[in-house]
């Protein structure tokens, strides 16, 4: 330690001085954050002050000598060999995100295991809306409003879109990797008294640009064995309801029977009855649900092992842009009906697919069930799951790195979109949103919060000539608003997508048999 300080006393006092006053001014500019104009700084003439510039700068070195302190910025471990970051855990990486956006902490989220703490989880409707006022989605951000569907699509929906790609979901890369498509197995059986072709697929994604990883997607496709034609097919992501799952039914201790009770028949086989068919969308085998995987699987595999920046995908949005990779698939499928294909997804599977269906209008019909914060429930309600929650590290990868924002420095009504723009995305498509009731066990999904989002969408689609919810007012539990192209229905169960499936089912036909003209708006 002599040795250095000696060392140090040696340096030139104009060069110390010059180098405090280049820290000094970085210090400043990175408290401010990028893109930040910073003051001007007038240097002292540290020619006049040698011994004490010097014995500053020896303090500090001294400091810093001793060792990182508490609250430092992240540094990310280097992979042996120096072929980059080695894995981070989602609390390391998280961490370092926080540090990007400069963000010392965040603000707890809504607590259900002690609702009568400080955190407690808000299910009193009174306290539920603090910001009871949306951004409309037919104001440009210069201000002018929108009033033909030529603006819509021409300089709105590229703005609503930007919104989420930067701060929401994320952005998915220019040039992402192609994927080739194999079947890898053909069988037949029946799934009730139906008749069926199951296909397994697997989609291998194109690694040449970093072979360290392999990425595969994993589908299975089933059709009517006896179909006299292309049928179409619901995407179920994440699998769809379980096999033993009984539509209609609801779950055990939600007043009524339990999902293993035979109150009528699958998701599946209420598909099949209609002559559609149906495909089981494995999102998490090439991607994983977890933030110690954003190095693995596609993310990874685009990032070449790096981190991600703050604007780039998170797994909502890897999941969903993997769903339109299988409709390339089945664009190709002479057994699918690749015009009349509808997706389908249960909580964070809801989530993905209402996002697959904002992005790829080659979706014809969207169901999402229970999706809540992050999906289809209003971000500016203070009732079950919050922003906070999403930003903490359990769920935070799902996101955007700037997502982190608004649980930290900013707050829900500082977004600049929210869950209501996200089904006018999808405008003039139909779009079914549903949940289950608080008495029920599904409060964290928080339905009337979903509700409001359909009902916001509106102004949207009646611009394009479709036909909106129809109301502004929450209708009792189990009535389906189903007239329109927006729907919705609050079942009397719980965290479940089983009782809804007939509703929309019946919603969807409607759909599914009208042909269906191509679309740019990919």
């Amino acid at each position: 330690m002599k040795a250095m300080v000696a060392s140090l006393l040696a340096f030139s006092p104009a060069a110390l001085g010059a180098a405090t006053v280049c820290d000094v001014r970085g210090a400043r500019r990175r408290a401010r954050g990028p893109g930040a104009r910073s003051p001007l700084v007038k240097p002292e003439n540290h020619m006049t002050k040698p011994r004490s510039t010097r014995w500053v700068f020896v303090l500090v070195l001294l400091t810093l000598a001793a060792g990182p302190r508490r609250g430092t910025a992240f540094q990310a471990p280097q992979a042996a060999g120096g072929g980059g970051s080695a894995p981070l855990t989602a609390e390391q990486d998280h961490q370092r995100v926080m540090d990007l956006l400069h963000i010392a902490s965040l603000r707890p989220g809504a607590n259900q295991r002690e609702p009568q703490g400080p955190n407690g989880v808000n299910w009193d409707e009174s306290k539920a809306n603090p910001y009871p006022n949306l951004p409309d989605p037919l104001t440009l951000n210069s201000g002018k409003k929108v009033k033909t569907a030529k603006q819509w699509w021409q300089k709105r929906r590229p703005e609503v879109v930007e919104f989420f790609d930067r701060e929401i979901y994320g952005r998915v890369p220019k040039n992402p990797p192609k994927v080739k498509w194999e079947v890898t197995a053909t069988t037949n059986g029946t799934n009730g008294d139906v008749p069926v072709v199951t296909k397994q697929l697997v989609g291998h994604v194109d690694n040449s640009a970093y072979p360290q990883l392999s990425v595969n997607i994993q589908v299975t496709l089933t059709t009517p064995a006896n179909a006299t034609g292309a049928v179409p097919v619901m995407l179920l992501i994440g699998g769809g309801a379980p096999p033993a799952g009984r539509a209609g039914a609801s779950p055990a201790g939600a007043g009524g029977p339990g999902r293993g009770e035979p109150a009528g028949p699958s998701a599946q086989q209420l598909i099949l009855a209609k002559g559609w068919g149906y495909a089981s969308f494995a999102a998490t085998s090439f991607q994983a649900d977890n933030g110690a995987g954003l190095q693995q699987g596609i993310i990874g595999l685009v990032n070449k092992g790096q981190p991600r920046k703050l604007d780039d995908w998170g797994t909502l949005r890897a999941w969903a842009w993997g769903a339109s990779r299988a409709l390339d698939y089945f664009e190709t499928d002479k057994s699918v009906d690749a015009r009349h294909v509808g997706v389908e997804g249960h909580s964070r599977w809801g989530k993905t697919a209402v996002v697959a269906m904002a992005y790829d209008a080659r979706f014809a019909v969207a169901y999402n069930s229970s999706s809540g914060e992050a999906g289809t429930k209003i971000h500016r309600r203070n009732w079950g799951e919050l922003v906070e929650n999403i930003a903490d590290t359990k769920e935070y990868y799902w996101m955007a790195g700037n997502f982190l924002k608004y649980a930290g420095p900013l707050h829900w009504n500082d977004m600049p979109v929210d869950a209501h723009e996200l089904i006018a995305l999808c405008a003039p498509r139909p779009v079914f949103s549903g949940a289950g009731t608080l008495a029920g066990g599904d409060g964290w999904a928080d339905a009337t919060g979903m509700f409001q989002a359909a009902v916001g969408a509106g102004p949207v689609y009646k611009l394009l000539g479709a036909k909106d919810l129809g109301t502004g007012e929450l209708p009792p539990v189990g009535t389906a608003l189903v007239d329109g192209d927006v729907a919705f229905r609050e079942h009397p169960g719980g965290h479940t997508d089983l009782p809804n499936w007939p509703t929309f089912l019946a919603f969807a036909d409607r759909y599914m048999k009208a042909p269906r003209q191509a679309s740019s708006h990919r």
